[in-house]
């Protein structure tokens, strides 16, 4: 089983002709609302992947009892997702507003709601004594996140922490009690950077030496997504390995990375090594990028399968 920790939003989306800069106003002609939510995305695209296979998805997270949380739980419900360890609390469901522009790029900012009241506590340790994958990301308290990786580790389950958005610490203490909790790091370029930043390393503009920098130093898995350039792995040991990302023409780029995450976890629960689960995560990330809405290009596992056979 793969448990997902983690947010769960509902995405309004505007289309501009290009992005507002700070002070700006921008029009578009209409706003459109997805399922979001890095924890929903990620958890929807792992069963996704998964359906049919013999991996089955859990989530747990915190919704408001509003429309949008109820749609929201709806939603990973009609995926195959388990919802169980999924609470209803005083506070509006957690809402992402989105600008993308006409080359696909987005902004995005996200009022966290519901999703600041998850707790480690939420995830039963039923649910979790049954994951061989657990995911998490930075979108509710990073101390109960933390507690629920240590959790994990300590029940040998494997921990895929995609640090996303860069955790607000500055001490090198602070962010090192997190990597030690990390099995599986995966961050974009600009992520890499910037961890290797707080943790005194001096990497330049070199995101896949700033991605060995972590990993030689908390013996963990680094990924580094780079979007068309596809995904890097470093191995503690400083071995690297390369998935391609196929070439198309995206529509809205929302959701690519979480995409990535999620069938990448999928991948390694079905006992993929990181080169051939990365493979098929950037097929998949790839495929999202072809459709509007953070989750409504991720592929099942049978369109995934096809575009695969491609190569």
């Amino acid at each position: 089983m793969i448990v997902i920790f983690g947010s769960i939003n509902m995405d309004l989306v505007a289309r501009v002709q290009r992005i507002a800069r700070p002070g700006e106003t921008v029009l578009s002609r209409r706003a459109d609302s997805f399922f979001g939510g890095k924890g929903a995305n990620q958890a929807v695209a792992a069963a996704r992947s998964s359906r049919g296979g013999p991996i089955q998805v859990a989530m747990a997270g915190a919704i408001g009892n509003d429309p949008f949380g109820m749609a929201c739980l709806k939603n990973l419900e009609d995926n195959g997702v388990d919802v169980s360890a999924i609470r209803v609390v005083d506070e509006p469901t957690g809402c992402a507003f989105i600008t993308v522009d006409k080359s696909g790029e987005n902004a995005i900012t996200v009022a966290s709601g519901a999703n600041m009241a998850l707790r480690s506590a939420d995830l039963p340790d039923r649910l979790l004594s049954n994951a061989s994958v657990l995911v998490l990301q930075m979108e509710v308290p990073i101390a109960d996140t933390l507690e629920v990786a240590t959790r994990a580790r300590r029940a040998g389950i494997k921990v895929v922490w995609n640090f996303a958005p860069v955790p607000l610490v500055k001490e090198r203490s602070a962010m090192a009690e997190l990597l030690t909790a990390t099995d599986v790091l995966v961050v974009n370029e600009h992520e890499a950077l910037s961890i290797a930043g707080v943790l005194g390393e001096s990497a330049g503009a070199d995101f896949l030496e700033a991605g060995s920098a972590v990993s030689r130093s908390f013996g963990l898995t680094c990924i580094v997504t780079a979007g068309a350039r596809g995904a890097y792995a470093v191995a503690p040991d400083g071995a690297r390995t390369h998935a391609m990302a196929r070439p198309i023409t995206p529509v809205d780029t929302t959701g690519a990375g979480d995409t990535f995450v999620g069938v990448l976890a999928g991948g390694l629960a079905e006992g993929l090594e990181i080169g051939p689960a990365m493979e098929r995560a950037c097929a998949a990330a790839s495929l999202s990028c072809l459709t509007a809405g953070a989750q409504a290009g991720m592929p099942q596992r049978d369109a995934l399968e096809h575009y695969l056979a491609q190569a």
